[in-house]
């Protein structure tokens, strides 16, 4: 059902109907909310990158259960996904960090992500910096950059219905089965 309702999405033109919202919590139980973008999924769950110093790699190297939510306003529906994240390998980052546009890769290189800048410029200067660094051969994969797989435990799959009745499904995942069962809206 997720394929079919992400390719509706790509399909009715949304804007960035992979992005999806990421929710952690600190070590205080403080959620926090973030988007990123879906980078891959299959039957072992959703992928997506970062930089591993951010405070979501932070918090999900404190507690890895986390909840995905893909939040498609304009059909009416949205997707959320409850598992655990886990870090990538260096071989699955490395092949999709040297995929990505060459100014991409660089631009993994400038940001010291969450940390307090006090201007673009220091950005951009950083930017073109690395550029000319990099400018011969292959940008190396910057060892603080990396990726997660969210398990798939559950997903809950919710379709606006009219005078409010939704439609709503959850899929719990037991062994290698899916259980299904229609929740009330």
């Amino acid at each position: 059902l997720f394929e079919r309702w992400l390719s509706q999405a790509c399909e009715a033109k949304l804007a960035d109907p992979t992005a999806m919202v990421v929710a952690t919590v600190d070590e205080h139980g403080q959620p926090y909310q973030r988007i990123v973008l879906l980078k891959h999924y299959d039957e072992k769950g959703m992928v997506f990158y970062t930089n591993l110093g951010s405070r979501k790699a932070h918090q999900i190297e404190n507690n890895p259960r986390v909840s995905l939510l893909f939040p498609w306003h304009t059909l009416e529906r949205q997707v959320m996904v409850i598992g655990k994240a886990e870090r990538l390998s260096t071989l699955e980052v490395m092949k999709y960090f040297h995929s990505r546009p060459r100014d991409s890769q660089i631009g993994a290189w400038v940001s010291k992500q969450s940390s307090r800048i006090s201007a673009r410029g220091i950005l951009e200067s950083k930017f073109l910096e690395l550029k000319q660094k990099f400018q011969q051969g292959e940008v190396p994969l910057p060892s603080f950059w990396g990726g997660f797989r969210v398990s798939l435990e559950q997903i809950e799959f919710w379709q606006g219905g009219e005078h409010r009745l939704h439609d709503r499904f959850l899929y719990q995942r037991e062994n290698d089965a899916w259980k299904i069962d229609r929740l009330a809206p």
